[in-house]
């Protein structure tokens, strides 16, 4: 969708009325969206911006253009946290929009009653399990594709990532969990965090995956993080989720030798009360 709109206009005419300030632009960004990495590196900016004016000759002016420059060009990069789109809805391996409103977890105990006695209310993914599993299907053909562009190991960790979200998903749909938040997030991994990494990363050119960023990370070394740190979230969901699928076994059997353990002793009868 457009970025145009009233309140965007008016902060893009804003930097253009302030430009030669625009060395302070991503501090500014950074404490609006109250990230701290970007409010770092916006000081840096804005520090050597100041600093320019007390170095003699041409060299101040060059490391005031260069903070400018930086700037401007990292202010656009961050251009969703200061001037997001409008009414965008995240579409299929398309990455989540910043300001994608989060549902708070909904903690929910394990029922005293065996599922065929009194069947809890569930409720099914907001998504269908198939859209789900086309997601990581449209991921691990992509990374597939793709496979010599990307860092050693990485396409492993994307194949064990989608693996384990496949196994979560099947689960999910055949016995619907019921937690509103596990689901949330199951479905943020699926279709929007883990085709962001992978299409974040595509969108670099090769010849530049290997240039230090400003928080002294390569493109790859980025990656390699951040695929580890969706791989150990899919982890955490895959024990969240058969856990639960355990202790629900466990309190059927509990029901079953509540009711018909006096069988095994009795030896005769129907088994019932």
């Amino acid at each position: 969708m457009s970025r145009f709109t009233i309140r965007n206009v008016f902060k893009v005419a804003l930097v253009a009325v302030f430009f030669p300030f625009i060395a302070f632009l991503v501090l500014i960004i950074g404490m609006g969206a109250k990230n701290k990495k970007v409010i770092f590196e916006g000081v840096i900016y804005g520090a050597v911006f100041v600093l320019a004016f007390s170095l003699p000759g041409s060299s101040g002016v060059v490391a005031a253009l260069a903070a400018m420059g930086l700037s401007a060009v990292r202010s656009y990069m961050l251009r969703d946290l200061w001037i997001p789109r409008r009414g965008r809805k995240p579409q299929l391996g398309a990455p989540a929009q910043a300001n994608s409103p989060a549902f708070p977890p909904v903690q929910t105990d394990s029922p005293a009653y065996p599922p065929f006695q009194q069947p809890p209310a569930a409720t099914s993914l907001a998504r269908p399990a198939d859209d789900l599993s086309t997601s990581l299907t449209w991921v691990s053909s992509l990374a597939k594709q793709n496979k010599h562009r990307l860092p050693a190991d990485t396409y492993v960790t994307i194949l064990e990532t989608c693996q384990m979200l496949d196994s979560v998903i099947d689960t999910e749909s055949r016995q619907p969990s019921a937690d509103a938040g596990f689901e949330y997030e199951l479905e943020a991994v699926v279709s929007d965090y883990l085709p962001w990494v992978l299409q974040g990363y595509l969108a670099i050119p090769p010849s530049m995956v290997e240039n230090r960023q400003p928080n002294g990370k390569t493109p790859n070394e980025e990656l390699v993080e951040q695929l580890g740190l969706l791989l150990g979230q899919a982890e955490t969901l895959h024990a969240t989720r058969h856990s639960q699928t355990s202790a629900d076994l466990t309190i059927t059997g509990n029901f079953l030798r509540e009711r018909f353990g006096h069988r095994q002793q009795g030896g005769s009868g129907f088994g019932l009360k």
